[in-house]
């Protein structure tokens, strides 16, 4: 039980920014249980750690979107300075600089719900492909059976016609 929630309170991080599922410094440093600002030294102090496909920094339009879709609260949530996200890569190897025994249970709390996720998105996948199929064959019945209804009204127009006709 207590992982599940642990997973689901990881999984509720998780963004897609960029076309990447990624994570926010600030809620991985309060996953980790440091400060956001004691975070973002490590990593700068390991910079050659963390090239862009495993770590960048927001833009202000990136930000002004994550508040208008209520991924974050407000701008100040994020402490006044411009994020930096982690994407899966990144948060493996913040692994290596963050070395307590609580970063080490979040890093494979955070790796199984990552790869839960994956597993998840597969299932999710091969469904949408079994619904647009099921949805492709009913339109097509739909099409067969609207074109069978307007025959039969337009044959009983004309039955209508010849019999009106027949009795004047």
């Amino acid at each position: 039980m207590d992982e599940l929630i642990v997973q689901g309170e990881i999984s509720s991080k998780i963004v897609t920014l960029r076309g990447k599922q990624v994570m926010l410094d600030r809620d991985l440093a309060v996953l980790y249980h440091v400060k956001p600002i004691r975070l973002r030294e490590q990593v700068k102090r390991n910079s050659k750690r963390f090239p862009d496909d495993f770590m960048f920094q927001l833009s202000e339009n990136e930000v002004k979107i994550m508040v208008s879709q209520n991924a974050i609260p407000s701008k100040q949530h994020l402490g006044g300075a411009l994020p930096y996200v982690f994407t899966e890569q990144g948060i493996y190897m913040l692994a290596t600089v963050l070395k307590s025994d609580v970063a080490i249970d979040v890093n494979i709390a955070i790796m199984r719900t990552f790869t839960k996720l994956r597993e998840f998105s597969k299932h999710y996948n091969a469904l949408a492909k079994q619904i647009i199929e099921v949805e492709r064959k009913s339109d097509k019945q739909y099409k067969e059976l609207r074109k069978a209804l307007d025959e039969l009204v337009s044959s009983s127009r004309l039955v209508d016609e010849k019999v009106m006709g027949f009795l004047k």
